[in-house]
């Protein structure tokens, strides 16, 4: 039912144009704080769409138009009495505002008339007081024959006429007096009817009739209705549903009837429900405790690699054995013929770049006329109109930016050297064509640096998702770096790659800090909410490219939590996980996403990513999925199911290309790669003794490594451009 719920929430928002939080919980009666702004609505289950819409827009219409005001300080009557006016004011005024509710109302009240939810069948309407019969006037009169006299018809009148809340106070207080004098007139009825009654035994009147006073009424005989009212309490400005138990006051009005609708929505809404939404939001992280800095982050490094070199040559030195003088030659040497090899497919982006932009720039371009003769047409004017000069504008596009978010997981370790030399492609040709770019890796090892120690980089407090301590965000390369400085970085990220894979065996071991860690992509998304904004305001950037590469599901999301076992006891701050019946609520766009249905810790990155892509338009986040071969079904099903032209058509292409794109993610764009694929080396080798078939065999592997990586590069560029 949490979809339900949502979606009656967004009609709430909407219908009340503003910043208004809504949530459904399990409440009996709907509460709106005009501090917070927060509206508290029923999780009204059991009601059809038109009662739950009506319900909803008599809600709003309190939100909107009823004050925080202490009127139980100016006027000394019955809430339910302020309440029945103030109803009949907040309709007319949402009706104005919003013509179509007008239907709404109609056919909410009339399926509550026909399920008799004001406990009116079989009564005769003419024994009910004029309280009674203004709030069935006002509210399912067009089914029910409601007669006045002409005095009642007058305050009718001026309760229908109720523009401001002065006005409806100054109605409620005369409809309370006339009810008031009405019963009254009735009582001394009844009175003389016993009087004149020639009882056996005395003839003695009963005493419960007009005699006790209630103990809750002052010396002047006067009910203090501001301790009976309950509509202000901490801040909360609601009249409907609320709760008004007069029997406590003998001699007073009752309105049945709005107790009667009260009790029967109440109904509507299963109290004792275990379930209830939970409603979450994400925190703002303070990047300064979580981002690790890019000079800091290679400082370490390079102070780690002499340290280790140093050591190295004092222990062969120690044991009389040849060494060479470099601990990462045989690395260094690689990285080097890699860049050399790189420039091929570095060169081939560029031109696609170029290309692309210019075809795409000119698509848009506009021609217009001059008012300058063309003279080369001069001599077609007998049958051409068209003689003067034309003007072609191509229009300025947008300026790009590149944010990487990398996956240091240690599921990555062996396809981690073959993701970073593709990241390498494409930074330097951000390089070549001036794309500013910001490459972050997502860790929980990384111990926290300076004054961030144990320390959370948000305030913690209920209803937040729980980002752990020691999550960080390691910014590996930035194109702030000059070039021969970054060349250094990527040396060092390089050797560290190297490291990692299994099948290579390096003398030299990984830094403290720098080791391969669990999966936090989650909180990696939570905080791009900072970091895209402050890339694109760092490097005055229109458009943002952000790629998040990864080759495992998330762990599971918690949020903060209050707990308290007695109610004597000091509420402590734990933690829940995100689960069924949770909401993850953006304040900024307005958006709420329903966590129901939610059977893969996928479901949760997705939701996050809709909600990313929410609030910053103007990014494109594309999402790369390292797959190994036997796990790529089961990855389709996740998005295209098990069945159907789509599942086949995706790993028919699986199957001939070893990737596929999807497009019905969190993302713009998730593009599943094969990690042998990946792995593979895209030069031509062969053994001198080769046959031609195998020559053969290793040219059309080298083709095909080549083929995938360009339509890898080159869809990234489409994006771009």
């Amino acid at each position: 039912m949490a979809v339900k719920h949502e979606i009656k929430s967004q009609l709430a928002k909407l219908l009340a144009t503003e910043d208004l939080i809504v949530e459904h919980k399990v409440v009996e009666t709907a509460v709106f704080n005009v501090h917070t702004r927060v509206l508290t609505l029923p999780q009204w289950d059991r009601a059809s769409n038109n009662v739950y819409d009506a319900l909803v827009a008599h809600e709003v219409g309190h939100a909107l138009y009823t004050p925080d005001r202490e009127w139980y300080k100016e006027i000394q009557i019955p809430p339910s009495f302020v309440n029945i006016v103030e109803d009949v004011r907040i309709e007319k005024l949402m009706k104005r505002r919003y013509a179509g509710l007008a239907k709404c109302f109609y056919n909410g009240y009339n399926e509550l008339n026909d399920q008799d939810f004001f406990s009116i069948d079989g009564k005769d309407l003419t024994d009910f007081n004029i309280a009674d019969r203004v709030n069935l006037y006002f509210k399912v009169g067009a089914w029910n024959d409601i007669s006045f006299s002409d005095v009642e018809t007058q305050i009718v009148r001026l309760i229908g006429n109720a523009e401001t809340f002065d006005e409806t106070l100054s109605a409620a207080q005369e409809l309370y007096n006339l009810c008031k004098e009405e019963l009254k007139n009735k009582e001394e009825e009844e009175i003389n009817t016993y009087s004149g009654m020639d009882i056996e035994g005395g003839g003695n009147i009963p005493n419960d009739i007009g005699e006790e006073e209630s103990e809750e009424e002052s010396e002047e005989g006067e009910v203090d209705y501001q301790t009976k009212s309950q509509d202000m309490e901490g801040g909360e400005g609601q009249f409907e549903p609320q709760p008004q138990s007069q029997g406590g006051f003998q001699n007073e009005p009752q309105v049945e009837t709005a107790d009667a609708l009260e009790d029967a929505i109440k109904d509507l809404t299963n109290i004792h429900s275990d379930r209830e939404n939970v409603y979450f939001e994400l925190p703002k992280l303070n990047l300064k405790k979580v981002v690790i800095d890019n000079e800091f982050i290679h400082n370490n490094l390079n102070l780690s690699w002499v340290d280790q070199q140093q050591d190295w040559n004092k222990m062969m030195k120690e044991r009389k054995l040849p060494y060479s003088s470099n601990l990462y030659e045989e690395v260094d040497s690689k990285f080097v013929e890699f860049k050399r090899n790189a420039q091929k497919e570095v060169n081939y982006l560029v031109k696609e770049f170029e290309c692309k932009k210019a075809a795409s720039s000119y698509a848009r371009a506009t021609t217009a006329r001059t008012g300058v003769l063309d003279c080369s047409k001069l001599h077609t004017y007998k049958y051409n109109e068209d003689l003067f000069k034309k003007v072609t504008t191509l229009p300025e596009g947008k300026n790009h930016g590149l944010v990487f978010v990398l996956d240091w997981s240690g599921s990555m370790s062996d396809v981690l050297l073959d993701t970073v030399k593709q990241l390498y492609n494409l930074l330097w040709f951000c390089k070549k064509i001036n794309i500013p770019f910001e490459v972050y890796a997502f860790t929980n090892e990384h111990p926290p640096v300076g004054d961030t120690f144990h320390r959370l980089a948000y305030e913690k407090k209920e209803g937040l998702a729980l980002v752990p301590e020691l999550f960080s965000m390691m910014n590996l390369f930035t194109s702030k770096t000059k070039n021969k400085e970054l060349e250094v970085q990527m040396k060092n990220i390089f050797r560290l790659a190297t490291a990692f894979s299994r099948s290579i065996y390096t003398q030299y071991h990984i830094p403290i800090g720098m080791n391969l860690s669990g999966t936090p992509l989650n909180e990696a998304i939570i905080s791009l909410h900072q970091i895209l904004p402050q890339f694109k305001n760092n490097n005055n950037v229109e458009k943002v490219q952000c790629v998040i590469l990864t080759d495992g599901e998330a762990s599971p999301m918690m949020y903060s939590k209050e707990f308290q076992r007695h109610p004597e006891e000091k509420p402590w701050m734990g933690s829940n996980y995100v689960s069924d019946g949770c909401i993850l609520r953006n304040r900024k766009t307005g958006y709420t996403y329903s966590c129901e249905g939610l059977g893969r810790w996928a479901d949760v990155t997705n939701l996050l990513l809709k909600d990313l892509r929410q609030t910053f338009s103007d990014t494109n986040l594309i999402g790369i999925r390292v797959i190994a071969n036997r796990d790529a079904g089961q990855f389709v099903r996740q998005y295209a199911g098990y069945e159907g032209d789509t599942y086949d058509k995706m790993m028919k292409r699986w199957r001939r290309e070893r990737s596929f794109t999807i497009k019905n993610s969190g993302y713009n764009s998730y593009f599943g790669l094969s990690s042998n694929a990946l792995a593979n080396e895209d030069e031509f080798e062969v053994k001198e003794d080769a046959t031609k078939a195998q020559i053969k065999r290793a040219f059309v592997k080298s083709l095909k490594t080549k083929k995938m990586n360009k339509k890898i590069l080159g869809e990234f560029i489409e994006l771009v451009v």
